[in-house]
């Protein structure tokens, strides 16, 4: 199997900033299309438990739309094969004041509509001491 293949990892990180750019815009319609429409698609949140597509796409109809900006570090992408992936990020906001960091996966399939979300996990946990923000490097798909 090949890993890490440029053209797949250029495809892949270039559907991770749609989602990025969609997430933070709250354009519910593009973080639609972006996960796969299955019953067997997940998402771990930082409160919910959502299982299935139809779970995911209730739960970005009613979110709040308010404090979703927020800034990645560390984001890391990598293909097995031509059609797998994962894409993993930190992420900041501002409202948390400091203190907080998110981790987001997701793992990405393609299909023959294109690249799907076929599973994904949120948490937010306390910055650890030894923070990947702190240190030079980031920032953004593909690193």
């Amino acid at each position: 199997m090949e890993v890490d293949l440029p053209d797949v990892l250029a495809e892949v990180t270039v559907q991770f900033a749609r989602y990025e750019a969609a997430l933070v815009a709250n354009d519910v319609a593009v973080l639609d299309e972006l996960f796969r429409a299955d019953s067997r698609t997940l998402r771990y949140g930082i409160a919910e438990n959502l299982y299935g597509y139809d779970a995911i796409m209730a739960f970005r109809a009613a979110r709040s739309p308010v404090g979703l900006m927020r800034t990645t570090a560390q984001t890391v992408i990598s293909s097995y094969g031509r059609d797998t992936a994962v894409a993993s990020t930190l992420f900041y906001r501002d409202a948390w004041g400091g203190g907080r960091v998110g981790r987001q996966m997701q793992t990405w399939v393609r299909f023959p509509e294109g690249w799907k979300i076929v599973a994904a996990h949120v948490s937010i946990i306390d910055e650890p001491k030894d923070s990947p923000k702190d240190q030079p490097g980031d920032s953004g798909p593909g690193t």
